[in-house]
């Protein structure tokens, strides 16, 4: 039986990178070509925060970056003639990238790579490394 396959739902993590920009414009090329739709998430990570900042004030900068980074994605997006749903969320990047994409209903996850290095991904691991391997669904990671 074939089956065809079709992306109706494209979720794009951002982070105000180039590389999360390049990702987001190859996912507004592939939504054009497949009439799909775009939702842009940006995840504030509740990791620990440095000494100079107390945690709430910290969170508050990360939030205002977050819905700064959002916007900048959606003109982006408006400007290829897309609407795209923003989404802002705060906790482990990957387990919110999860989370978004079984709510949504998402079929396709865009995300940009760093290109960090082999040591670094072992010691750190990466967003796109990790989304490869417990994603609920296709990935592509735009370099």
């Amino acid at each position: 039986m074939n089956k065809k396959y079709s992306f109706k739902k494209i979720l794009v993590p951002v982070d105000g990178s180039r590389f999360s920009e390049k990702a987001l414009r190859r996912a507004c090329e592939m939504a054009e070509a497949l009439d799909a739709k775009i939702i842009l998430l940006y995840v504030v990570e509740k990791s620990p925060t440095l000494n100079i900042l107390d945690r709430n004030e910290y969170l508050e900068l990360l939030r205002k970056f977050g819905t700064s980074t959002l916007k900048k994605a959606n003109k982006i997006v408006l400007e290829k003639s897309f609407d795209a749903k923003t989404v802002l969320k705060e906790g482990n990047i990957v387990s919110e990238i999860e989370k978004t994409v079984k709510t949504e209903k998402c079929d396709l996850i865009v995300v940009g790579s760093k290109g960090l290095g082999t040591v670094s991904r072992v010691i750190l691991g990466s967003v796109s490394n990790k989304l490869a391997q417990t994603s609920a669904c296709s990935l592509l990671i735009v370099k």
